[in-house]
């Protein structure tokens, strides 16, 4: 089945008519000829009756569960998508819900997949996002005792106010160049002067010096005639 097959016949399957059970979409990913994905969007209460439909034998027959993870899309919430494939018809589904971030909490898949386990373990601590009926959320990556959830974008990466952060500098400049634009901090980075051991300290970045002008000549004027005086 091409990738377009593939979402319409699972669009076709969660099919209700029922308006208040939410819209259920298919489109194709990128990355062309035998790398495009159907990427079906589904609303969060039927994350699990999709993934269900979409493992059946007689649907599309995606038995194998690749990876699932999860993407902060700020005051949108998160987005999770679970990667399917079909061993024996050989296509693949990319699986999408969307969590609000006030409350994010989306069914488990794992009685489904059992190896989705250890990857909504990863997502739970990373993101903080809540996998109900899942049989044991605890840590996978990170120690017990660990704050926070270090892929939302609020994360303050504590790190990079010691350390330069890899972008600090433009191509081709050095410590002792000259100085350039103050660069632009990606999500999680902290402005070293608000926040940590140089808070209040930082001084506001140089603007470049600009050279000097060379004076403008002065226009000559028209050629003297023999009447005329010097």
């Amino acid at each position: 089945m091409t990738p377009e097959e593939v979402g319409d016949r699972l669009v076709a399957l969660l099919a209700t008519d029922d308006p208040d059970t939410g819209a259920v979409t298919a489109e194709v990913s990128g990355g062309g000829p035998g790398h495009a994905r159907a990427v079906v969007d589904v609303p969060v209460a039927r994350w699990w009756f999709a993934a269900e439909a979409a493992r059946d034998a007689g649907a599309l027959g995606c038995d194998f569960f690749d990876w699932l993870s999860a993407v902060d899309e700020l005051d949108d919430g998160f987005a999770v998508v679970a990667h399917l494939w079909s061993t024996r018809r050989r296509h693949g589904l990319l699986l999408r819900t969307r969590v609000s971030r006030e409350d994010p909490v989306v069914e488990s898949l794992v009685d489904l997949y059992p190896g989705a386990a250890w990857h909504e373990r990863e997502t739970h601590e990373m993101f903080g996002i809540a996998f109900s009926r899942h049989p044991d959320l605890r840590p996978l990556l990170l120690p017990p005792e660990f704050e926070g959830h270090p892929l939302r974008k609020e994360f303050v990466l504590a790190s990079r106010v010691a350390k330069p952060w890899p972008g600090a500098k433009e191509p081709g400049e050095s410590e002792a160049g000259a100085a350039k634009r103050a660069p632009m901090r990606p999500p999680g980075v902290p402005d070293p002067n608000e926040w940590g051991p140089l808070k209040g300290k930082v001084p506001p970045p140089e603007k470049p010096a600009r050279p000097a002008r060379a004076p403008r000549a002065t226009p000559a004027g028209p050629p003297k005639t023999d009447g005329e005086t010097a």
